[in-house]
């Protein structure tokens, strides 16, 4: 991938992701090619590290108009990159968001150990 855009293909190859992904990704913003007069998308070589930060935050449970906030971010290296504030701010949401669901999902395995505790005092042995 020496000094040229790359095509589609080659971008899914370099990041490990299908072609599918990418094509998501493009409908909603997250990654922008330039078209060739024949179609192709083509993409800079920069995007390959745009598409890795893409996935790893969608591993991380963010969603793509989360990631999408993070623009200005998504273009850096993220173990050499200067602290991006939007990163921190939507990571912040998205752990509070986290919290909750794990709380919430305490208390039904609390309810539902109560309930399988009843059900077996009742089971005669």
């Amino acid at each position: 991938m020496g000094g040229r855009g790359v095509r589609i293909g080659e971008l899914a190859k370099a990041s490990g992701v299908s072609t599918r992904a990418l094509r998501y990704y493009e409908q909603r913003g997250l990654l922008k090619p330039r078209r060739q007069e024949n179609g192709y998308r083509e993409y800079d070589e920069s995007a390959v590290t745009r598409v890795l930060n893409i996935r790893a935050l969608l591993d991380a449970g963010l969603n793509a108009e989360s990631i999408k906030m993070m623009n200005a971010c998504l273009d850096e290296d993220p173990d050499h990159a200067p602290v991006c504030l939007e990163a921190i701010a939507v990571y912040e949401q998205r752990l509070r968001v986290v919290r909750e669901q794990v709380t919430a999902l305490t208390e039904i395995q609390r309810k539902l150990e109560d309930r399988l505790r009843q059900l077996r005092t009742g089971i005669p042995h």
